[in-house]
């Protein structure tokens, strides 16, 4: 007998796959499906089962036999009957759990505290003004947003971040040179190698996933060093083979300087000069301090610098959406390598968000953000300062994490040693070790890097409480 798609349209609202296999009478075939369905968990507790009408037409057998089936089942405790309900199964049916063999490994427990960097405070995603901009968005929207649109992504959207942009970030651009996309990796996706190749300068701390990805591309990087200034873009001339830099000028990631004026001026002269161009990762731009905000590179040289930003810190990852503000020259081998449709950004996202930034909803949550932001940044600073004065806190004047830096002379082992206290204290956080570029020449540096935004407000006390277990005051040489 063939396995069958039955459809249980009319009472589930989903199909259900049968498989009517094995040994026996058609009867027996059928309620060892079935009850293999209420074992496994695919008809879960309370499921309403198709009349025995539909389901004998669906499967091609005779009525009499559904019945009988149901009848069986009903009467071992798999499945209940009730007039004017129909069959249904049993809610004390429940789904059988694998045994678990001795060799099988425990997964490992969840964290109970996520001080992971790079995660916005999910709990304050604005769920009430993103709902009324999306009600005004698709009131609004005109009837053309919902077929094949525009690869750039929709002009609203693109409309509304070229005002913001030049409002807060200083970028210079047009709606026609702005690309929607679904994010910085995306961006990069789309960049390499269609659009760019050779080899990329990046600086020797950043996103391991960004390095993963570009290698898979094909694309071989060059570590910059860094230092209290931010990149060293002198090595940018030293090579004649590089056309393109990868910074995070603002605010390195994850060190936290931002890039020295005269550094910026020598990387825009470089870009001039070789005829390359500047990739501007603008990861956190909103969120700032203790300091006065850093406009974006873009601004000082909109032909040689592609800006990218997303709203995967200020609003939240899951919406999946970003943008390439691009030089003229780029936009058309951009939309190229794009494509038709496939890799496009949600189309009702994307109004919700130029109306979200129209409307002021989107200044009004940075606002609220940064001051929740910064309120937990300072106790993070306090408890830290109390409870490990050793540890130097660095990266602190904007963001969303900071770094703790053990002290001078630590090693790869006091680090380890720091990571694996925090752990057995429920902690998720990274290691500075962790960002460094496996071809960085300069001195290796150790720390703990510490997100403070992804914890709620009331989780976050609880987290900083096990953080300061976890760093004893002996961590580091000293102790040895």
């Amino acid at each position: 007998m063939p396995d069958s798609w039955v459809n249980l349209s009319e009472s589930l609202g989903a199909d259900l796959h049968l498989e009517l296999t094995g040994p026996g009478s058609r009867r027996a075939v059928l309620i060892r499906a079935l009850r293999d369905a209420v074992r496994t968990g695919r008809l879960a507790p309370g499921t309403r089962l198709p009349p025995y009408r539909s389901l004998a037409a669906d499967l091609g057998i005779a009525r009499n036999t559904v019945a009988d089936a149901y009848a069986e089942l009903v009467a071992e405790g798999w499945l209940s009957a009730r007039q004017g309900s129909g069959t249904r199964v049993a809610h004390r049916a429940e789904p059988l759990r694998p045994a678990r063999s001795a060799a099988h490994r425990a997964p490992a427990s969840r964290p109970a505290h996520n001080l992971l960097q790079g995660q916005p405070d999910a709990a304050s995603f604005p769920r009430t003004a993103w709902l009324a901009a999306a009600r005004r968005a698709l009131t609004a929207a005109p009837n053309d947003a919902f077929g094949p649109g525009d690869p750039r992504g929709r002009p609203e959207l693109r409309r509304a971040l070229t005002d913001y942009l030049a409002r807060t970030r200083s970028v210079r651009t047009d709606p026609d040179r702005i690309v929607i996309c679904s994010g910085f990796a995306h961006a990069l996706r789309l960049l390499f190698p269609a659009v760019l190749s050779g080899p990329l300068a990046v600086e020797s701390y950043g996103l391991p996933f960004h390095r993963d990805l570009l290698a898979a591309a094909g694309v071989r990087t060059h570590p910059l060093p860094l230092d209290q200034d931010g990149a060293d873009v002198g090595d940018l001339a030293a090579s004649k083979a590089l056309r393109a830099a990868l910074l995070t000028p603002a605010h390195q990631f994850p060190t936290g300087v931002p890039l020295h004026p005269d550094r910026r001026a020598d990387a825009l002269n470089w870009a001039r000069t070789a005829g390359g161009y500047l990739l501007e990762d603008d990861y956190d731009g909103e969120f700032r301090y203790d300091r006065k905000p850093v406009g974006a590179l873009q601004g000082l040289d909109p032909e040689h610098v592609i800006h990218v930003g997303s709203v995967s810190k200020s609003l939240s990852p899951a919406l999946r959406l970003g943008w390439l503000v691009l030089p003229a020259r780029l936009v058309g081998p951009v939309l190229e390598a794009k494509g038709e449709r496939e890799a496009w950004a949600g189309v009702t996202d994307q109004l919700t968000l130029a109306e979200f930034i129209a409307a002021g909803s989107y200044d009004r949550h940075i606002r609220r953000m940064r001051q929740c932001y910064r309120r937990r940044r300072d106790q993070l600073i306090d408890a830290v300062t109390t409870h490990a004065p050793h540890l130097r806190i660095t990266g602190i004047a904007a963001g969303l994490h900071a770094v703790l830096q053990l002290p001078a002379g630590a090693t790869h082992s006091d680090e380890s040693t720091a990571l694996r206290a925090a752990q057995w204290q429920g902690l998720a956080l990274d290691g500075l070790s962790d960002y460094r570029h496996p071809a960085a020449t300069m001195p290796p540096r150790h720390g703990l890097v510490v997100g403070y935004a992804a914890p709620s407000d009331h989780a976050f006390p609880g987290a900083l409480e096990a953080l300061c277990r976890a760093l004893p005051a002996d961590v580091g040489p000293q102790a040895r």
